[in-house]
């Protein structure tokens, strides 16, 4: 019998779990960069870039209600294509979490939290990811219920932010002829949109990380439809809410400029400390890699179970049930890549390695539809998976020859990866282990 993990995660606790990670950094931090590639019409690439994550967002709830395992995409490629497609798929998968952790542990160190206190890049990733990785081999009750708190304190950050960009339009000092102002860098109204939905579609992908905690809800086939759609609407309203107005009060210019693209609203509008925010905005990002990092742990601890990954990596802490040597080793990693790399690049490049994850996801759906799985599971209609397939290769289209490049790299090394993994089942030196 297989290591198996705790079941504690209610439908709310979900819920907030989903909309704490899509909440999270994205928006607090490539708001700016959005603004540069489109101009002020911040609000279109949200708009574009919600529709096409809802499409893959459907996919997953089939699939998770189906095969409700920790492994999430890896194990959905592996039922659908094999082993080979599984590695790769949970390869891409886990790097692009690892990615995302090392990018947040930069952006914790920046603007918001220079509001508080100065510190080296160095320093702040080494403590704030040790915290981290603590707390999520503490456990899943514990880390989650740190979320509900974060949760609550990102949205009312954002909506800080909403309340305080309405007050600077109907004081007269907002210019909403920028929300048509398409004149970014992307290069006109629909390469520039197309360019900023690759960076905004970032701030929505926090969906896909829930999956891989599906092992430790008590009900994924009532939970996860509701709470992954209940979510995304929410953050959705909010993201295009924050497009308006930070696109109307602060010009695109300042915005592109700062690091900390939404304190530049609490500025223009005045009355509210700078400090405030700049805490909400620390939380923010805080949550997102603590959430990033429990999905990095929990698919390292699946793809170790269905012998993708070295065993030790299913190791799971007596009494408390959580991956820890998953967590150590995945917060070790995103410390790596925090020490050498930019949050842009990283966020281009994670944007890219999921993308092609949610792809594979799209195509399993289609795959597997006719195989048994859990009964009266979610089922999306037949197109979804089809339209999901169609949004991913145009968001591809759109990514910079500089993010191919470093994505090439990984992808290349996730291929190595693939190849000796096949090698080693066909010889019979790794088999995977009942997860039941």
């Amino acid at each position: 019998m297989a290591e198996t993990l705790r079941r504690a995660v209610s439908t709310p606790l979900l819920f907030l779990f989903v909309l704490g990670d899509i909440l999270g950094a994205g928006v607090y931090v490539l708001v700016g960069t959005v603004a540069e590639q489109v101009g002020g019409a911040l609000w279109v690439p949200m708009v574009v870039a919600l529709g096409l994550a809802a499409l893959t967002a459907g996919s997953y709830a089939e699939l998770v209600t189906k095969y409700p395992r920790a492994g999430g995409a890896a194990h959905y490629a592996q039922e659908a294509f094999g082993p080979v497609a599984g590695a790769l798929t949970g390869f891409c998968m886990l790097a692009a979490g690892i990615v995302s952790v090392g990018a947040l542990a930069r952006a914790f160190g920046g603007d918001y939290l220079a509001e508080f206190v100065t510190v080296p890049v160095v320093v702040a990733a080494v403590v704030f990811l040790a915290a981290l990785a603590l707390l999520n081999i503490r456990g899943i009750r514990e880390s989650l219920g740190a979320n509900v708190v974060a949760t609550c304190v990102e949205a009312g950050g954002l909506v800080l932010v909403v309340v305080l960009g309405l007050w600077v339009v109907l004081r007269g000092d907002a210019d909403l002829g920028r929300l048509t102002d398409f004149s970014g860098s992307g290069g006109g109204a629909v390469s520039g949109v197309l360019a900023a939905t690759v960076l905004a579609y970032y701030s929505f992908v926090g969906f896909e990380t829930s999956v891989n905690v599906a092992e430790e809800t008590k009900d994924p086939r009532r939970s996860y439809p509701r709470a992954l759609f209940g979510a995304l609407a929410a953050a959705g309203v909010l993201y295009v809410l924050i497009g308006v107005v930070a696109g109307a009060a602060v010009p695109a210019g300042t915005l592109a400029g700062s690091s900390a693209p939404l304190l530049e609203v609490v500025r223009v509008a005045g009355g509210v400390p700078t400090w405030l925010f700049g805490a909400i905005a620390v939380v923010a990002v805080a949550n997102t890699a603590l959430l990033t990092g429990i999905m990095s742990s929990r698919l390292a601890f699946g793809m170790a179970r269905d012998g993708l990954l070295p065993a030790a990596l299913a190791k799971v802490l007596p009494g408390r049930r959580t991956p820890w040597v998953a967590a150590l080793a995945t917060a070790g990693l995103a410390l790596l890549l925090a020490l050498t790399g930019e949050v842009d690049a990283l966020a281009g490049t994670l944007v890219l390695l999921l993308v092609i994850v949610f792809a594979v996801v799209n195509a399993a759906v289609i795959a597997l539809r006719r195989a048994p799985g859990e009964p009266g599971h979610f089922r999306v209609p037949v197109v979804v998976p089809w339209l999901g397939i169609a949004s991913c290769l145009l968001l591809l289209t759109r990514v910079e020859g500089a993010v191919w490049v470093r994505g090439g790299i990984v992808l290349a090394v996730g291929a190595v990866f693939a190849a000796v993994t096949a090698v080693r089942r066909k010889r019979g030196l790794i088999t995977p282990r009942d997860g039941a």
